[in-house]
């Protein structure tokens, strides 16, 4: 099963990504997690494929925390998912381990549901 974790501390736009996930892709897991420790929590916990991360979380930075993901588990498919379109926060998040960055502003649904279908389809594990 691919397991999928949503960790973002706004709860509206949490919900709305698991709903438009779980409708799309009904065979996936979809966890959540509101904060770092929660988050790293679910990681060890459910062991997910992919990881759609905030920036900005209440108890930790998210690009220090995708390091900590990629370090713990190089396979886990880190996706940062923010509103801060800024060159040096996208920089960041390569150089840590992440393999994808997109703004929530200009971010469609599409791109999510290409994006997953994309690393089910063909196993891309970077």
């Amino acid at each position: 099963m691919f397991r999928t974790l949503l960790v973002e501390d706004n709860t509206s736009f949490r919900n709305t990504l698991h709903d438009m996930l779980h409708e799309q892709f009904p065979q996936v897991e979809v966890t959540e997690a509101g904060d770092g420790k929660s988050a790293l929590d679910s990681i060890t916990e459910h062991r997910p494929d992919m990881v759609f991360m905030d920036i900005h979380l209440p108890d930790e930075n998210g690009l220090e925390l995708a390091c900590r993901i990629k370090t713990f588990d190089p396979s886990i498919v880190v996706i940062i998912l923010t509103s801060h379109d800024m060159p040096e926060y996208r920089q960041a998040a390569f150089r840590n381990g992440a393999s994808c960055y997109m703004c929530k502003k200009s971010i469609e649904p599409e791109d999510i549901i290409a994006l997953i279908q994309g690393t089910m389809s063909y196993g891309i594990w970077y």
